[in-house]
């Protein structure tokens, strides 16, 4: 697996509830993405960062998303350029399923 975890600076302070009205705007676009298992918004403690973390089936999927149009979108939406940065998925400990998982 493949994890991605993406950041953008705001222009301005988001609250929780305002973040989460747009995160909820968006999230319809990844919805049904061929090789997306699980995207996590976020968004700091001072409203003033967001971003996601991507978790994909492999890493070329990944690399699809993170176009050109992808990269316009989010500044658009939201202000800044993403920063983008991949990462292996070597291990998970999952809680929930009470497992480590390889």
């Amino acid at each position: 697996m493949t994890i991605v975890v993406t950041r953008f600076v705001l222009p301005a302070r988001l609250t929780t509830n305002d973040a989460k009205a747009i995160f909820l705007s968006t999230a319809p676009l990844y919805r049904g993405l061929r090789g997306l298992l699980r995207k996590h918004y976020l968004l700091s403690d001072d409203g003033l960062t967001a971003g996601a973390v991507y978790v994909w089936e492999s890493r070329a999927e990944a690399e699809k998303l993170y176009s050109g149009e992808w990269r316009r979108f989010v500044t658009d939406k939201y202000g800044s350029e993403p920063s983008v940065l991949f990462f292996d998925n070597l291990v998970t400990v999952d809680n929930m399923m009470d497992s480590a998982i390889l």
